[in-house]
């Protein structure tokens, strides 16, 4: 969203980001200033009083009812937002959102407003205005709502009554952007009538967050694995990848040699499934393994920089590219990749030397790419490290975002009589 905020601005128009609180993003998911820093200074942002009751931590703050019946009081919440939209954490957040853009196209007049999701219920606000005013609206879907990405196929039916949101929103929006390929198929196969408006807005890498690695440590020192990311998905999934790496260990000297350093932010919100990803780690701590905590986005390229190979733990399959695998690229380091064989990050990564290829989760096919990662990672020399990162070239940031940014811009240039500002 940053870059598309920026290119507008590049291409003359006025943006204005409609968001929540900035406590409500640390309440989340935690807040990296870096990333703000280049934010075009025209952008401007207005800031709706939202937050997640869910996630207030302070007890004085908590009601009679939330204290002393937490589940009860829970299960009643997500009821109170299916009221709204149906969204079970977010539903309620709707009046707020359609409130708050409205106001915002009343102090400053809107040619367009492209939402984003998730949450969904953004899609209210844009239909919304819409129905009052008229301002054309584009989705950026990204992973999309009706598509299971995770376990493929249709997340729920048209019918239902998310299917019959989507289906009206969808119909008047004048682009929808999908992440990758297979999501942007289902689309056009789910609405056949606006298939010619599904548009796929990759995603991509910084060149900036990238660090141009020549040559790896001495073999006899060991090599330092790195995974960098979300730890959000199962623990059995984490649990499996760890097992890989104890048996690789077993298998290869080198490997039982190395380390495997995972950083980032494990868990969301209040996920008690963070616990248990801390207890994987800790468990395997005496297997070299070890957490070393969020990175900031200045510090991206210089965490890249201290490792020799990469391990890119992805969940879902061909619905699921995910923004990390292009960052990974681009290193040039090796890349082991624990993921479903039928994964979209497989179809990026094709033809990508210093790449194991995918191999499913197996342990034991796993621990096998573990070891070739090390054996590539003590043999490449700076030219296969050179074509390595050449194969990421074509998938910068900006590159990949430019076109679906273009083509919005003109179609609503061409259907306005003047286009001064877009809200996003």
């Amino acid at each position: 969203m940053r870059e598309t905020a920026n290119q507008f601005c590049a291409l003359g128009w006025d943006v204005t980001v409609v968001t929540i609180l900035e406590e409500s993003w640390e309440r989340e998911y935690g807040l990296d200033h870096t990333l703000s820093e280049p934010v075009d200074p025209r952008v401007q942002i207005v800031e709706l009083p939202l937050a997640r009751e869910d996630l207030e931590t302070d007890i004085r703050k908590f009601s009679e009812s939330r204290a002393f019946r937490p589940a009860a009081w829970a299960k009643k919440e997500r009821e109170r937002h299916l009221e709204f939209f149906p969204e079970l954490v977010f539903g309620g957040w709707r009046d707020c959102l359609e409130q708050g853009v409205l106001d915002v196209h009343q102090e400053r007049p809107a040619d367009l407003l492209l939402v984003s999701c998730a949450p969904y219920v953004n899609l209210a606000a844009a239909r919304r205005l819409w129905q009052e005013h008229r301002v054309p609206y584009a989705v950026d879907y990204r992973d999309g709502w009706s598509v299971d990405v995770i376990g493929g196929g249709e997340a729920f039916p048209k019918d239902s009554e998310a299917g019959q949101w989507e289906d009206e929103v969808l119909r008047d929006a004048t682009a929808v952007w999908c992440v990758n390929d297979p999501i942007a198929d289902f689309y056009r196969e789910r609405f056949p009538d606006i298939a010619h408006r599904v548009d796929v807005a990759r995603n991509g890498f910084d060149p900036d967050s990238v660090p141009e690695v020549t040559s790896g440590r001495p073999a006899a020192d060991g090599l330092v694995f790195g995974y960098l990311g979300s730890v959000n998905f199962r623990p059995e999934f984490l649990e499996t990848v760890l097992d890989a790496w104890r048996a690789a260990r077993l298998r290869d000297p080198l490997v039982a040699r190395s380390r495997f350093e995972i950083r980032g932010h494990i868990g969301a919100g209040a996920s008690r499934e963070a616990n248990a990803h801390m207890d994987l780690i800790r468990k395997a701590e005496a297997d070299g393994v070890a957490f070393g905590g969020p990175v900031a986005k200045a510090e991206v390229a210089e965490t890249y920089a201290g490792w020799d190979a990469l391990v890119l733990m992805l969940v879902g399959g061909r619905y699921v590219t995910s923004g990390k695998v292009y960052e990974f690229m681009a290193t040039g380091l090796p890349v082991v990749s624990a993921h479903a064989v039928d994964h979209d990050a497989s179809t990026v990564l094709d033809g990508r030397p210093l790449w194991t290829g995918a191999r499913g989760m197996d342990v034991e096919l796993l621990a096998s790419a573990f070891v070739d990662a090390a054996r590539m990672a003590g043999e490449a020399g700076d030219d296969e490290r050179a074509a390595a990162r050449a194969h990421a070239t074509r998938f910068t940031r900006s590159s990949l975002l430019a076109p679906s940014v273009r083509r919005l811009s003109d179609a609503v240039r061409a259907g306005s009589v003047t286009v001064e500002s877009v809200q996003a």
